[in-house]
This record gives structure tokens, sequence and C-alpha cells, in this order.
């Protein structure tokens, strides 16, 4: 296939059980984890790698190793998030804008080449179009991506709704992670913005015959991101491949090899395609380092 980058990876994550994953590091950062994860990539071939961020340092550590294994791996090191709202599992949470601040701070004194914020929950499998969770009002997300710009920092948005999605383009965050559930205003608003879309598509489609849900309940999401994607193509939107590996049935690296199949299914194999694929990627790689 085709080697793309990975832009949207949680090293911590094992794709089978977070809880367990996340275990074996609780008491201490387990480097043979984090090896084999990266031998992965790098025996596929892909020498890209932009992860999410955790609570545990795991990120931080992968950081320092990843090199050995000729990968180009950034991080925000972890994900803030506001309490009460999603996003513990990966990162630190604020209460006020001087404690978000002092976060973006913490990041880069621990060596974050960008910020990640958490502006929604996540898809409510329960009930189709719905976000679990209250997204954080417009104002506040729009703060919180000016201070992480006026500190050098781009911003990756864990964000999905329409609401989320709108409010978050408007802000200027530089990738949003996700996105389901937009509506084709909000494509349309993603397209003449500078904001990468970071779909994600396989965290729903990799779920298909597993158990966890009926595939009457999969496959209207499914339908729905595909044609996103495909206007998304149309209008000339900035995207780029990321998988979320690590997530549920979500292996790393193959993760990515699926992310791209999906991307093929939808939109057909052309060079039209990948060439855009590959721009969505740089414009990753352009931005998404310490300025």
């Amino acid at each position: 296939m085709e080697v793309f980058g990975e832009c949207h990876a949680h090293v911590i994550m094992d794709g089978k059980n977070y809880k367990k994953a996340v275990e074996m590091h609780r008491e201490q950062v387990r480097d043979d984890v984090i090896r084999s994860c990266l031998k992965q990539y790098q025996e596929l071939g892909i020498s890209f790698v932009r992860d999410g961020g955790d609570a545990c340092g795991v990120s931080r550590r992968t950081k320092e190793l990843a090199g050995e294994y000729g990968i180009d791996y950034r991080s925000p090191i972890f994900a803030i998030h506001k309490e009460g709202h999603y996003g513990s599992i990966v990162g630190r949470g604020f209460t006020t804008m001087k404690e978000y601040h002092s976060l973006v701070l913490e990041a880069r004194k621990e060596g974050a080449d960008f910020i990640k914020i958490m502006t929604t929950g996540l898809m409510d499998f329960a009930d189709h179009g719905k976000v679990t969770g209250t997204p954080l009002d417009a104002k506040e997300v729009k703060e919180m991506v000016h201070i992480a710009h006026e500190e050098g920092f781009a911003v990756m948005s864990h964000t999905n709704g329409t609401y989320g999605v709108q409010a978050a383009l408007e802000a200027g965050t530089d990738s949003v992670e996700h996105g389901n559930y937009m509506d084709r205003e909000t494509v349309c608003m993603l397209a003449k913005s500078h904001t990468v879309w970071v779909p994600t598509l396989v965290t729903v489609r990799n779920l298909l015959n597993c158990g966890r849900y009926e595939d009457s309940v999969i496959l209207p999401i499914m339908e729905h991101a595909a044609e996103n994607l495909r206007l998304a193509f149309e209008k000339g939107a900035k995207v780029a491949l990321g998988s979320d590996a690590g997530a549920y049935q979500v292996p790393h690296g193959k993760g990515t090899c699926d992310e791209w199949n999906a991307f093929r299914q939808i939109l057909g194999d052309s060079p039209e395609v990948r060439k855009w694929v590959l721009q969505g990627e740089q414009e990753i790689r352009s931005r998404f380092q310490r300025s």
C-alpha cells in the first residue's frame, strides 16, 4: 500500500482493552510495551506518528524512544480537558482559564510539540446523531485556542457534533479530530478554513461484526461519515489520515492501513485522492511542531 503517516494515535492504548493497557504503565512506564508498539510502525514503513497524549507519561517516554526506530513522533504529552467534561482518560483537567494556561506552560516544560484540547464528548451509540456530555462553550474554545497559539503551539482538538466542530473552526483550531455527526454546512465551513480534519473512520468501521454493537447501529454512522468525507473531498477541505490507533479494534500500524483502505473504499483509489491525503498529512507535519 501507499505508506502514509499516522496522524492520530495513542501509544498508551493497545486496541484491545484500554483499562488493562493503562494498568501496565500505572506504577512505571514500560519501555518494552512502547518499543513493541514502535516496532509495529517501523515494520510497516510508517515513519510519522502524531499522538493524542495520555495521563501516565507514556507519550512523553515514547517521544524519547521513537528516533531509535526512525520515527518522527509528535506529541502533546497530555491532552487538556475541562473538569466535569470528557477527557480525563488522556490528560489533565482545568477549571479556570488561568489553570488552563498553566497546563499549556506545563506541556511546554515537558516537551510538547503542540497542545491537544478536548471540547466535546464521544458519539452516543445509543442515540444516533448525539454526542455524550455537554460541549464546551464556543467562547471558551476560542480562548483556549488563542492562549495556545499565543504560546507558539498548534492546537489539536478532539471534537464531535455540529456545534462542537463549528466552535472549533471559528476558534481557528489547527486540526479537528473525529468530527463525527457534522452536517453539510459544517463540512463546507471546514473547507473554507485552514483546519485539517482527521476523521478516524475505522474507530467505527472496525466495530462491524465484533459483537460490541449491532451492525444496524454501526452502518448509519459509517454512511454519514462516508458522505462527509466525499463532500470534504469535493469541496477541497484539508483532510489527513489518522486511525485513532490504540482504540478498540484499531491496532497500531494496521489501523493506519485500515484507515487508508476506508478512504479508498469511499473515494476510490486515484492519484487525486492520494495527493489529497498526502497534502493533508504535510499540513499536519508542518504545523504540529513547536515554533
